[in-house]
């Protein structure tokens, strides 16, 4: 595996939002946080990425979340999980 991304985004995003009318999926998120590599690999056997009460094991390549605790707990049913590229403002 080549060098990890340092930081993702994490979007949660309801599952009913189909069809965003032209608004980014950013605009769609109940929650996003920026989450950092823990040096860690998760239970998923993907590396670990935490911050702001998010912990997610994301696949590098896919950018999928295998893994995802929200403040402790796992995801609650009708949202799902997100990942965008870190961009600093």
């Amino acid at each position: 595996m080549s060098t990890l991304p340092r930081r993702f985004v994490v979007l949660l995003v309801p599952e009913h939002v189909v069809d965003r009318s032209g608004a980014a999926v950013e605009d769609s998120a109940v929650r996003s946080a920026a989450v950092e590599y823990t040096g860690a690999t998760g239970a998923s056997g993907y590396p670990r990425y935490a911050g702001h009460g998010i912990v997610a094991d994301i696949d590098p390549e896919t950018r999928t979340v295998e893994a995802l605790l929200v403040d402790g707990s796992e995801l609650d049913y009708g949202l799902t999980a997100l990942v965008l590229e870190y961009t600093p403002n």
